[in-house]
């Protein structure tokens, strides 16, 4: 377990840590989802996101991001402590049509794998242009359709997407290959090749 422990506090972030982080706290439901809601989508250990943030930043250093674009709502704690480490804002896509949005946005419908339903992302016009460099991130991708929706909201405002990364990919779904081989850099913390209630099985990374 490294929950706020004084060992991992001294310690960088690894691959290994987050996969045992995964195994040990994280929970296999039916209908292949994966449950980390006690470290990463509803309580969130800061230490451990801290660390995240520091491996995010340390991997997209070189391609000079001037801004993170995320989605409400699970994206944001994990895009603020990288941005942090860059010293660069974050943007996050709203869910649905809230009333407190300006009509003059950019927009796009994204699917969720999770909830079986699709929802409309919008961010305000002001906030993306075509001078931005954007890192595009998100918690969990697994068909892609996440990252593909702020993609689609990148390309409307004439930004520049310098890559896209994730905590999580469900590696077997392949919506992060296929991203790849499109040219789009994906960059994931832990990418699962196997999950079932019997264990889950990581990809080597190097």
């Amino acid at each position: 377990m490294f929950f706020c422990s004084k060992i991992y506090r001294k310690e960088a972030f690894s691959i290994k840590a987050l996969e045992e982080k995964i195994v040990n706290e994280g929970r296999v439901l039916p209908g292949d989802i994966l449950k980390v809601n006690n470290f990463i989508n509803q309580q969130i250990d800061t230490v451990f996101l801290k660390e995240m943030g520091k491996e995010i930043a340390r991997l997209f250093k070189d391609s000079n991001p001037t801004k993170i674009l995320t989605i409400e709502a699970s994206g944001i704690a994990i895009a603020v402590a990288a941005a942090y480490e860059m010293n660069i804002p974050v943007v996050f896509a709203k869910k649905g049509n809230p009333s407190n949005v300006s009509k003059d946005s950019y927009s796009a419908l994204v699917e969720s794998y999770t909830r079986k339903n699709v929802n409309n992302i919008t961010v305000e016009k002001a906030f993306l242009g075509e001078n931005d460099k954007l890192l595009v991130l998100d918690d969990f991708l697994a068909t892609g359709e996440s990252l593909r929706g702020l993609i689609s909201i990148a390309k409307q405002s004439l930004a520049q997407v310098v890559g896209a990364v994730t905590v999580i990919e469900k590696g077997y779904q392949g919506g992060g290959d296929n991203l790849r081989r499109e040219g789009l850099r994906v960059e994931s913390l832990a990418i699962i090749d196997e999950m079932d209630e019997n264990g889950i099985k990581f990809r080597p990374q190097n």
